[in-house]
């Protein structure tokens, strides 16, 4: 993936880039811009319906919320890929930077103690200090908290529930194509009230957890539950006024979603990920062979000094 100026290069799942879906100008444009063919008596009709200013802005809106859901669906999976990133890098390579970091303290002190020079004393007084440092308090919380509150480990461990960390960064194929159909049918964008986005809200938050395990089963469950769930209503054809101002926010969510995508893509996890779409769970196998090759490294270093 590449950067481009104000636009987020994540990719959705059909392999397209984020910036070839149209925004609600575009839409727009594109509602509008087919001509009324002619016809008689009820045809006409119809088309004279459906040339009506209202319907062809009716037909942008719906075009910038599918436009928008499909953006939302590939931040989203953007998202959960650079959390689950997180923890796995974490759970399965902190123990090897811990390693390393106490070699490196080891053999600072072993020159220290051979040359009893102040300045190699200086060095290993701080590569002891880095082994063990005091953490800060954002530290003491990191693993606690994720951009939707409580982590999952920690929901589970305060709830007494057992810890059901992700296995894999990218969720499987299947839950991934299970994951965009549900965020699809229930994403609060096409609620046209408090109480319904309010309900399709506290579904997704669901939808989201399972989808970060990778739970397909869950997944499955989730399927049957909004399958079962009341009946929506239709959307009546809405004023010209209200459909400009729908367009308008779509616009405007659309630019802030922007923005989270790029600080996304921006930030240290992301920047890794990049450098492995394809496969991010070999990723973190050739860090560990990389730090692996550098603990034997660091310990045969330190075999030399202490003879």
């Amino acid at each position: 993936m590449q950067d481009v100026p104000e636009e987020p290069t994540i990719r959705n799942d059909d392999e397209r880039d984020v910036r070839d879906v149209p925004d609600a100008t575009e839409s727009t444009v594109a509602a509008g811009a087919s001509e009324p063919t002619e016809a008689t008596g009820e045809g006409a009709g119809k088309a004279a319906e459906a040339d009506r200013p209202e319907a062809r802005l009716e037909r942008a809106v719906r075009v910038a919320e599918q436009a928008l859901i499909e953006f939302e669906i590939a931040l989203e999976t953007f998202r959960i890929e650079v959390e689950n990133f997180s923890r796995l890098h974490h759970q399965r390579l902190g123990p090897m930077y811990a390693r390393l970091d106490e070699l490196d303290a080891m053999i600072a002190e072993a020159r220290a103690a051979r040359s009893g020079d102040p300045e190699d004393l200086r060095k290993a007084r701080e590569a002891r200090a880095m082994v063990q440092p005091m953490p800060g308090v954002e530290e003491l919380f990191h693993d606690w908290l994720d951009s939707d509150g409580l982590s999952p480990e920690a929901a589970a461990m305060l709830t007494g529930q057992p810890v059901r960390p992700p296995k894999r960064v990218r969720p499987s194929d299947e839950a991934r194509r299970i994951y965009r159909e549900l965020v699809r049918k229930a994403h609060p964008d096409l609620a046209r009230d408090d109480t319904e986005r309010a309900r399709r809200e506290e579904f997704l938050t669901r939808v989201n957890a399972a989808y970060g395990r990778g739970d397909e089963p869950l997944l499955e469950e989730l399927v049957a539950e909004w399958a079962a769930g009341p009946a929506l209503k239709a959307p009546r054809l809405s004023e010209s006024e209200e459909l400009y101002a729908r367009l308008e926010w779509l616009s405007q969510r659309k630019e802030m979603l922007t923005l989270v995508a790029k600080e996304l893509e921006e930030s240290a996890i992301g920047a890794m990920l990049r450098m492995a779409p394809d496969d991010p769970d070999r990723l973190l196998e050739e860090i560990a062979e990389q730090l692996l090759a550098e603990v034997a490294g660091r310990e045969t270093e330190l075999a030399g000094l202490v003879e």
